[in-house]
């Protein structure tokens, strides 16, 4: 495989733009008929993009984290779906750059660089909670590994080349085990069938006694230990696709009723764009999506201060940012993809029309971990300036 290299921010943005686009024409067929978006992914990869946050001195763009975000949001306006595949793969990223020896870092950053895909298998199923991992990395004599375990919602790893999974180790701490797809042992199965999101192939991951040499294995608990962003660029990530899932709702609704609404007989006016309540409703909506971009930019450059100059203060008012636009974006996703049907009216309703992807999108991925938290630790922030956790969800 080769990938484009991108040189820096203002290229990549333009990438982003200019595949947005091109995978916005085909998002309603791909969601409808679940038609899993391998073409676009590699579209994906050959662009650069994916290589996005490769370190400067080892050949990357190494764009700010506001660059990120925005790509993210870019995408999602497109797909709600095709946006969420490489959240975990930055993530991952994130952990060899934090955490990866420097041979290590030179492997990977040059698979990244030729187009090479990381994927995820880190949630599992039946356990106590979302942090009760037991995957488990079993030593062998030779000092590599044996992998063994289950995964589920493992979002991108039926397309990865590298599946990052999160196991524990003989002392239960927790590393990051880089496994090729390929592998012997692991078997990727696709059977997600949330109601949305339909086309990321969340779907399960076993790992049966997989051979993991000793540098393929990285100590992820070590993050946690001292100030960190990995939370932060994670959760903001996910609050970008919201953000822009909002934005594509709103732009089909008002395409829709510029186009193909009818006007409510008693408003007097011929079209449905003249009528005043219609348009006070859009400017209601527009409001929670122009809040919920500019709350991103906010959060964006409130970590890439915080990288510049990393410490408990700066690393919790990242945290504190980006858990303040994952409310803001989660709730206008949600509201704006279900507003689409109430300013468009009956028709809009229609299987066949398949806007309701919007509001599937925003449902799924909203679950992904609860907006009630993020406000307990900022109003303890706001109130008593107590720091948010270092658990890796904020």
């Amino acid at each position: 495989m080769t990938a484009h290299v991108i040189a820096d921010d203002t290229e990549a943005l333009a990438a982003a733009a200019a595949l947005a686009e091109e995978f916005r024409a085909g998002a309603s067929v791909r969601d409808a008929e679940r038609r899993l978006p391998r073409a676009e992914l590699d579209r994906l990869s050959a662009s650069g993009l994916l290589a996005v946050t490769v370190p400067a001195d080892h050949g990357g763009a190494d764009v700010s984290t506001a660059t990120l975000a925005e790509i993210f949001r870019l995408l999602g306006t497109a797909d709600g779906s095709l946006a969420q595949i490489p959240q975990s793969h930055f993530a991952y990223v994130n952990v060899i750059r934090r955490q990866g020896t420097e041979p290590q870092r030179k492997f990977f950053f040059t698979e990244l660089l030729a187009g090479r895909r990381f994927g995820n298998a880190q949630s599992e199923a039946g356990t106590r909670h979302v942090q009760d991992i037991r995957t488990r990395l079993e030593p062998r004599p030779d000092g590599s590994y044996l992998l063994t375990g289950v995964k589920h919602y493992s979002t991108g790893a039926l397309f990865a080349d590298w599946i990052p999974v999160l196991a524990r180790a003989e002392d239960d701490d927790l590393h990051v085990a880089y496994v090729p797809r390929d592998a012997p042992g692991v078997s990727v199965v696709d059977d997600w069938d949330g109601m949305g999101q339909r086309t990321t192939a969340s779907g399960t991951v076993r790992l049966d006694a997989v051979p993991v040499p000793a540098d393929r294995v990285l100590p992820h608990h070590l993050t946690f230990q001292g100030p960190q962003l990995h939370g932060a660029v994670a959760q903001l990530l996910h609050a970008a696709i919201d953000t822009g899932i909002a934005q594509g709702a709103l732009e089909e609704a008002a395409a829709f009723v510029r186009t193909k609404s009818r006007p409510w007989f008693e408003s007097g006016f011929e079209t449905a764009a003249e009528d005043p309540l219609l348009i006070q409703r859009f400017g209601e909506l527009a409001l929670q999506v122009r809040a919920a971009r500019a709350l991103l930019r906010e959060a964006a450059r409130t970590v890439d201060t915080a990288r510049a100059d990393l410490t408990d203060d700066s690393a919790a008012e990242a945290s504190i940012a980006v858990a303040t636009v994952k409310v803001a974006a989660a709730q206008a996703a949600v509201e704006v993809a279900g507003a689409l049907f109430e300013v468009s009216g009956t028709r809009s309703a229609l299987d066949s029309l398949n806007l309701h992807r919007h509001w599937r999108d925003a449902r799924t991925h909203t679950l992904h971990d609860p907006a009630r938290w993020k406000i307990q630790h900022i109003g303890r922030y706001v109130l008593n300036g107590t720091r948010p956790p270092r658990h890796g969800l904020l």
